[in-house]
């Protein structure tokens, strides 16, 4: 029956995220972001549980990045597309029913530069088919994971729905703002950046240092700038790596 438990978990991830879909077809950004949210919430704790009931498997292995193509890959993806739509006009934040059907009057309605987010979902897709090959992502990983992505994304309609600011809307709904946040975040997941996990194999302070530090760094983001916080957040992520990549490789050998 333990053996279930981990599996149970990862499924739950891929339930959250099919809903999210749903919602982000939809226009319902915020509930999407949610589900995304709850699904990232089930992808850390399987992986969790079948380290501690030590039932870890190919199975799970494999149902893992299939469960994270869907809530990490594509709902960031379809959320992407629809944030391109608003910059757009095509869609109206707020009023989903407003918005044309993709097959209005029996013809495709389709911005095309909208599909340009779903760029997002072919990297994510192609990072975790990577990941399922790579051996050496045991300790850290190469290139920003796909649910540290799919937070980034699923970030910008919650700060334009919750953080008034005329700046950060405008800044969010720029269609160029968004083609970078694209190309940059698909290329992040894929390159060759090591990148600390957030795994403790232990709880001492000294050999998780720099993972106490950003955690306690990123409560008081949150804390200051709620969901705006969250683009600082992977950037931090980000910057932190690359320094604790650059002591290790500077110190000398023993």
């Amino acid at each position: 029956m333990k053996k279930f438990i981990p599996n149970a978990l990862t499924l739950l991830n891929l339930f959250c995220g099919v809903i999210a879909i749903i919602l982000a077809v939809q226009g319902e950004l915020i509930f999407a972001a949610y589900f995304v949210f709850a699904g990232i919430f089930f992808d850390f704790f399987d992986g969790l549980a079948a380290r501690l009931l030590k039932v870890q498997s190919e199975l799970g292995l494999q149902l893992d990045s299939l469960a994270d193509v869907v809530t990490s890959g594509v709902v960031p993806g379809i959320v992407m597309y629809q944030l391109f739509n608003m910059s757009s006009g095509v869609y109206t934040w707020g009023h989903p029913e407003s918005s044309e059907s993709i097959f209005g009057n029996g013809t495709l309605n389709i911005e095309f530069l909208s599909l340009f987010g779903l760029l997002i979902t072919l990297g994510s897709a192609y990072r975790l088919a990577k990941f399922n090959i790579d051996e050496n992502q045991t300790d850290s990983f190469i290139g920003l994971p796909t649910p540290a992505n799919a937070l980034l994304i699923l970030s910008f309609p919650l700060i334009l729905e919750f953080q008034e600011s005329a700046f950060l809307s405008g800044l969010i709904l720029n269609k160029w703002f968004l083609i970078i946040v694209t190309v940059v975040s698909t290329y992040m997941m894929n390159a060759r950046i090591e990148l600390f996990a957030l795994k403790f194999k232990t709880w001492g302070f000294k050999e998780n240092s720099i993972r106490y530090v950003f955690l306690v760094i990123s409560a008081l983001l949150i804390a200051l700038l709620q969901y705006a916080s969250i683009p600082v957040i992977i950037f931090l992520y980000v910057l932190f790596s690359i320094v604790v990549s650059y002591q290790k490789k500077s110190k000398p050998a023993v």
